[in-house]
């Protein structure tokens, strides 16, 4: 598949995609819609394909990477959904107690993409787990429209526990040091959340995630490194209100916003993917982390 960038689509058609992948529209009126824009061969349905992921693209570090070692690890949410399962991967030579990263996905379940960011991790010297939400229901079913159904049939109080079990699971792993969160789209929510969860969490990275509310702020005593597309009206809107609460009560975070990026500009599996952005946000969390664990 030719491999497509954001600037190769109507901006009106990509504000369309958000809204499918997000929920807010179904497959049928993204269709509709979208159809206005299209061009010759270029058809709506052509469209929703090329802006489905590649998973190929995604691989940075491989499976067999020899730095790094992985498998999968379940874990206990009595209050939850039960038994979850999730992905694991720690540095092969490992000594001693090391930072550990919680990885949080999207809305979709844990996708190759964010198995590779695990990986992404651990060869950075980190410990890294990302549990799957989807886990009660077989797991992310390789499909993203598959994923994301399974995701909001959901109840999302017991999944907001399987993922605050998940990182009382790998603060518990007897090589796991000082503990950090990491989430993307929905991941970042829940990485917001269990910062007011966690007075232990020693440090949270959200990207383009939903704010909690203004009122649970002051639970937080992690600090934070934000990662904002511009283009993103759905979730910075509420960015203005959860900073003030930040400030008022004397918060220690880091917010950046990225020129000319749609949400989803780290997904390097999308046309979404933002190149300059993901690396440099990604450099500015390594760094975040190494500061936040190590020390």
């Amino acid at each position: 598949m030719e491999r497509k960038k954001a600037s190769d689509f109507p901006p009106e058609v990509m504000k369309l995609f958000d809204g499918y992948v997000h929920g807010r529209i179904d497959r049928r009126e993204f269709l509709e819609r979208a159809g206005k824009y299209a061009v010759g061969a270029f058809t709506a349905t052509a469209m929703l394909e090329s802006l489905k992921p590649n998973f190929a693209w995604a691989q940075q570090v491989a499976k067999d990477d020899p730095r790094i070692r992985t498998q999968y690890l379940e874990y206990d949410s009595p209050q939850g959904h039960g038994r979850i399962r999730g992905y694991y991967a720690a540095p092969a030579k490992r000594k001693g107690k090391l930072p550990a990263v919680l990885v949080i996905h999207e809305n979709r379940g844990l996708n190759p993409y964010i198995e590779d960011v695990v990986r992404r991790l651990a060869a950075e010297n980190f410990v890294a787990f990302g549990p799957d939400a989807l886990s009660p229901v077989g797991g992310y079913p390789g499909d993203e429209d598959k994923g994301r159904a399974l995701f909001a049939a959901q109840d999302p109080k017991k999944r907001e526990e399987d993922l605050y079990q998940a990182a009382q699971f790998l603060k518990k792993r007897p090589e796991a040091g000082k503990i950090g969160v990491i989430g993307f789209c929905f991941g970042g929510y829940i990485s917001n959340l269990l910062a007011t969860r966690m007075p232990d969490l020693a440090a949270a990275v959200p990207y383009y995630g939903r704010q909690v509310p203004a009122s649970e702020v002051p639970k937080i005593r992690a600090p934070l490194l934000i990662h904002f597309a511009s283009d993103d009206e759905n979730v910075n809107k509420g960015w203005p209100a959860y900073e003030e609460a930040l400030k008022a009560n004397k918060v220690r975070y880091t917010a950046h916003v990225y020129p000319n990026t749609l949400h989803g500009f780290h997904n390097d599996t999308t046309p979404r993917y933002d190149e300059a952005a993901a690396k440099l946000s990604w450099q500015r969390t390594l760094d975040f982390f190494n500061k936040e664990l190590r020390g």
